[in-house]
């Protein structure tokens, strides 16, 4: 995939699984703003909103929880969460490098720190936690397309080629 400097909000929901509807509302309700907002035009329609290939991963990550029954408000507090107590945007919790690690066991998100404290982002993401064993039961949380798959009608039986 090449970056580009802007994606429109088409884009967007071909990449992350979220429907241009969802990220609109996500914007009006400010759960995730676009780097550049829509806003009226002379000829009395509406600009298409805008976002940055950092925007683009963050709502890959928010699209996959929110495919897992992650409900929206729960993301709002993860934003909200890591901006308050950790200083990061979702982008620096992506992966290894950065300050703090985001890992999920399929139910909550979890942070770990760079010297090992657990947090519970969902649920009381102030006190840290006491993990006790190893932590295979944890998956590191991370950013990928879904564009370019092609969804099987149901019902439809596939036609036999000819050759």
């Amino acid at each position: 995939m090449k970056l580009k400097k802007y994606y429109s909000a088409r884009e967007v929901a071909v990449l992350t699984g979220l429907s241009a509807r969802q990220l609109q509302w996500w914007a009006a309700h400010r759960v995730f703003q676009p780097a550049v907002a829509s806003r009226r035009t002379e000829a009395g329609g509406f600009t298409e909103r805008r976002y940055t290939p950092t925007d683009l991963l963050e709502l890959m990550v928010l699209g996959n929880l929110r495919r897992h029954g992650v409900p929206v408000s729960k993301l709002r507090l993860l934003l909200e969460t890591l901006r308050r107590q950790f200083g990061v945007r979702l982008v620096e919790a992506i992966g290894r490098e950065g300050p703090v690690t985001l890992l999920t066991d399929g139910h909550d998100v979890y942070a770990r720190t760079a010297a090992g404290a657990f947090y519970n982002l969902f649920k009381d993401p102030d006190q840290p936690l006491l993990v006790v064993g190893g932590e295979d039961r944890f998956r590191e949380l991370t950013a990928r397309a879904r564009g370019g798959r092609k969804r099987k009608k149901k019902g439809k039986e596939p036609v036999a080629s000819r050759q």
